[in-house]
């Protein structure tokens, strides 16, 4: 697209099925390392990705020929593929359905950096499902809760 000139951040987060903790530490930095490297053979750019043991955090650029739900779909396929290659959890491992995006302008991005390097440190206050809702509620995006994450009653 010559003459076209874009610089979308979008923040990305989607959770293990069943919200399980299976992302182990002995993998995840080469978990993380991978999917930079299919966002990256999508010309996309990683600015942080992060999480905990349910769930991933990445921080990008799009561009504006690509869809954010394509390229989360060949993240999760991809990703999901790879740690059941490599046997890394008892059983199948599966990302569940769907995921959160949200929208930042360059000027919030060491903020939103940060935010994803220390998830670790987050998570010994808040469980996900909270930080997940926070989010949804401080974008005003609307949501059925029981519809927001499989596996609960």
């Amino acid at each position: 697209m010559a003459n076209t000139f874009a610089k979308i951040y979008v923040h990305i987060i989607f959770s293990v099925r069943g919200r399980q903790n299976q992302i182990q530490k002995s993998w995840k930095e080469e978990l993380y390392k991978y999917i930079c490297g299919l966002v990256n053979q999508k010309q996309q750019k990683v600015y942080a990705i992060g999480g905990a043991a349910d769930h991933i955090h990445i921080l990008i650029s799009v561009k504006p020929d690509i869809t954010i739900s394509d390229l989360v779909r060949d993240i999760k396929a991809n990703s999901s593929r790879w740690i059941n290659e490599k046997r890394y959890v008892i059983g199948k491992f599966q990302w569940q359905e769907g995921f959160g995006v949200f929208s930042y302008a360059q000027s919030q991005l060491d903020r939103v950096i940060t935010y994803i390097n220390h998830q670790e440190q987050h998570h010994k206050k808040k469980s996900f499902k909270e930080e997940y809702i926070e989010l949804l509620q401080k974008f005003d995006i609307s949501y059925d809760e029981k519809y927001l994450f499989e596996g609960d009653e």
